[in-house]
């Protein structure tokens, strides 16, 4: 069959600079280097190749996913990868596994609660890989209310220990991945009880398994909760469930930035606010927003060349249909999208500023901004997530019959996106705590609070409420100056 290059016409029609829009989605000329450099890596080795994946048992799945996990690790000390490149190129693998929440949740948890000594003595391991780590908020009986875990950590002052225990099957730690059959070492969060008293939920860190032959160790229960939904997806992952009888730590293995407890048993609190100790939780919500743009993307690129290339009906004496893209109902449907994985893009980076003030104001004792961060990472990740979510799935029709096929890439990416929905807060829950953010902010109005940052319009809520919209046409939406919100006007 002749090949024909379908693309290059619609690449030609460009009316802006292909190489200059590159640079601000990678976010700088050298983020682009390095994301263009790593993913020639990993295409070029034939060890990261993924035809097969869609193909394989679970168990074939996980061990082809083991060896590409320890294989990527055995190149990033070869050729000696900056932290910088090793992300990109783990992102590049483009697989779920175990290393994900190693190095999403299990470092920030420690870099974010733990104290100087703790990170000291925990951190080289975590990033040499000496041990591998998973992070245990969640239990069988209880995800978003994390005020409702179970799983209790007692001190006992005879022998300066903290006894970790599943006191009920509903206590359970379900889901983490990593810890089915991977990690070594877990934070576990659990509820304090000194002296019969509940002190709340801390976390603490916890070794798993025998670092010499990889055995559970005593009073662990460990294993793999089973097949997730999708071919590939994250069945390549061992979520897994685990239940504590009474095992035993030190109590300096509980992570004590936030709050501390004394060799006499005392619980002491910092001037850092308890909500710090949720503080790996946002910096995942925010890393998850930038995320959503890099999986609503590549189901727009999959479906957007797809439409450039499939052409249907219009056929006229005998010349060739028209494309698909060139239908406004398909461009009704997919352009917003595109548009979408830009916006996220974008708004992710905003996300990265906000947290990155948020945890310098921490450090100087500046608390005022940390509501604000809970509420725009919750908010924001619910939003992007639920779009992109539903907007892969579109792209996926959006390709008709072909998009059906796991060669497309379509069905494998579903699978995979759809669990962002839920893990690290549910929807529907999030955007509830976004409310009673607002509500808070605006019960606070006629006391003399002023809101700040992006609530501070409430504080012109009277004035607000007498602008109006310019646009008196549909055309109007097209012009600048229909997009901004005039003053009072009368109609």
């Amino acid at each position: 069959m002749e090949e024909v290059d379908h693309l290059a016409p619609e690449r030609n029609k460009a009316q802006f600079d292909v190489e200059a829009m590159k640079i601000v989605w990678a976010g700088s000329k050298h983020a682009l280097e390095v994301s263009d450099r790593m993913a020639r890596l990993v295409a070029s080795d034939p060890a990261f190749g993924k035809d097969d994946r869609t193909r394989l048992s679970r168990k074939e799945l996980f061990k082809n996913t083991l060896r590409k996990a320890a294989y990527a690790w055995k190149r990033i000390i070869e050729l000696r990868l900056t932290e910088e490149e090793a992300s990109r190129l783990r992102y590049y693998i483009d697989e779920t596994a175990y290393t994900d929440l190693h190095w999403g949740m299990f470092i920030p948890a420690i870099k974010g609660q733990g104290t100087e000594e703790q990170q000291k003595k925990w951190l080289p391991l975590a990033y040499k890989m000496q041990i591998i780590g998973c992070y245990a908020q969640t239990e069988l009986g209880h995800g978003s209310n994390v005020q409702g875990l179970e799983t209790t950590a007692t001190f006992d002052r005879k022998t300066d220990e903290f006894i970790l225990h599943s006191p009920t099957l509903t206590s359970s730690k379900w889901w983490p991945g990593g810890l089915g059959k991977v990690s070594t070492h877990a934070v576990i969060y659990s509820r304090l009880i000194i002296d019969g008293q509940d002190y709340g939920v801390n976390g603490f860190i916890v070794q798993l398994r025998s670092l010499d032959d990889h055995s559970p160790l005593p009073g662990i229960t460990i294993g793999d909760i089973g097949t997730k939904f999708g071919n590939g997806g994250y069945n390549s992952m061992d979520n897994g469930v685990l239940q504590l009888d009474h095992v035993r730590i030190p109590r300096d293995q509980m992570l004590m930035r936030v709050s501390q407890v004394t060799r006499e048993g005392k619980f002491l609190k910092s001037d850092v606010p308890r909500q710090l100790a949720y503080g790996t939780m946002v910096y995942v919500r925010q890393v998850i927003v930038s995320d959503a743009s890099s999986a609503l993307s590549r189901a727009v690129c999959i479906a957007t060349r797809y439409s450039a290339v499939r052409r249907q009906f219009g056929s006229q004496d005998g010349g060739p249909e028209t494309q698909v893209i060139d239908y406004k109902t398909q461009q009704n449907r997919l352009f917003p999208l595109l548009a979408s994985a830009y916006a996220f893009r974008f708004v992710g980076e905003w996300l990265k500023w906000l947290y990155t003030d948020v945890t310098q104001r921490l450090q100087a004792n500046d608390f005022s901004t940390l509501p604000e961060a809970h509420a725009c990472t919750a908010g924001l990740k619910s939003l992007t997530t639920t779009a992109t979510a539903d907007g892969i799935e579109e792209c996926r029709k959006l390709c008709g019959g072909h998009g059906y096929l796991c060669s497309s890439g379509l069905p494998e990416l579903v699978a995979v996106y759809a669990p962002a929905c839920t893990y690290e807060g549910d929807n529907i829950v999030l955007l509830l705590q976004v409310a009673r953010f607002l509500m808070k902010t605006v019960s606070q109005l006629g006391s003399g609070k002023k809101p700040v940052g992006t609530t501070a319009y409430m504080g012109q809520v009277e004035h607000l409420m007498h602008c109006q919209c310019a646009v008196r046409r549909g055309d109007c939406h097209l012009e600048s100056s229909g997009l901004r919100v005039s003053g009072p006007q009368v109609i």
